[in-house]
């Protein structure tokens, strides 16, 4: 049996009791159920493996619901499948079959839809696999994913007349540092204006540093397929990607929750709330008219 038949659906998703937001909470990298075939297959072990996991945004993002927020996060890992890369993202150094012309710059250096390499540029695999491999863990997870995500998306638009995703992510700590002085503890990418309009970015940026976070846009990361493929401000869907500092909240080398993990988890609770009411006053206004 494939690992992927194991889990009913490749996602976990937490519903508000009531729909009271146009926001959409989305964690597509914090999976961490690590199929049996992939440790087998892989050279490295569990911990280097995760080194790529956005470990632990699920449960910082855990009282959404309470907000009125739906929360759509993954089961399965970034090293599996990428969700945040288009299907057409094969990397040919590491699925049969394909070819190398005109590459993404990510898919060239292993991060394509089908990992090869996690952190530090450690290869996942030993050799290669092959495309059906490739095409059944894109037709298991990415597929069912992306299904949920656009019909969170739609409800939302549909229920307020706009959308606003925030797909939130987790940046090591040695990318933070290497950034000048003072350095960001949360970056904000909306593709630079592309995937959300400017007012609702201001917001968002508001909700954290009213919490005392430094916070940068674009910088080093503008977003990627989530933004790009979602994010439509014309038509009233936004699109917001969070990056946030790994050590803040987490010990990286264990990858385990840090001392600062329940803090920062009620930062986060905080953030929410602050976010949330966002497009009420404009769903108010349709509604009226």
């Amino acid at each position: 049996m494939h690992p992927d038949q194991r889990l009913p659906l490749p996602y976990r998703l937490a519903r508000p009791s009531q729909l009271c937001s146009c926001v959409v909470v989305s964690s597509p990298h914090s999976g961490a159920e690590y199929p049996i075939e992939m440790l087998a297959a892989s050279p490295l072990d569990l911990l280097a493996l995760r080194s790529s996991e956005d470990a632990f945004i699920e449960q910082l993002l855990a009282s959404a619901p309470a907000h009125g927020v739906p929360l759509l996060a993954a089961r399965l890992p970034r090293a599996w499948v990428d969700l945040n890369r288009a299907t057409d993202d094969l990397d040919p150094a590491l699925i049969e079959g394909v070819r190398g012309h005109r590459l993404d710059p990510r898919v060239a250096s292993g991060l394509g839809v089908i990992p090869r390499v996690v952190a530090a540029g450690r290869a996942i695999y030993s050799g290669k696999i092959s495309r059906a491999e490739a095409e059944a863990r894109i037709d298991a997870v990415w597929r069912p994913y992306h299904a949920r995500l656009g019909s969170l998306i739609a409800e939302a638009h549909a229920a307020f007349g706009m959308a606003l995703l925030l797909d939130v992510h987790s940046m090591p700590h040695e990318v933070v540092a290497s950034l000048p002085r003072p350095a960001p503890q949360v970056v904000l990418g909306d593709r630079y204006g592309a995937s959300a309009a400017p007012a609702l970015v201001a917001a968002v940026e508001a909700a954290f540093t009213a919490e005392g976070l430094r916070v940068a846009r674009n910088a080093p990361f503008a977003g990627a397929y989530i933004a790009q493929a979602y994010g439509r401000p014309r038509f009233g869907r936004h699109v917001v990607q969070v990056e946030i500092d790994r050590s803040i909240y987490m010990d990286e080398a264990r990858v385990e929750p840090g001392p600062g993990f329940d803090a920062f988890a009620a930062l986060m609770d905080r953030v929410l709330r602050r976010v949330a009411p966002l497009g009420r006053e404009e769903a108010q206004q349709l509604a009226a008219e």
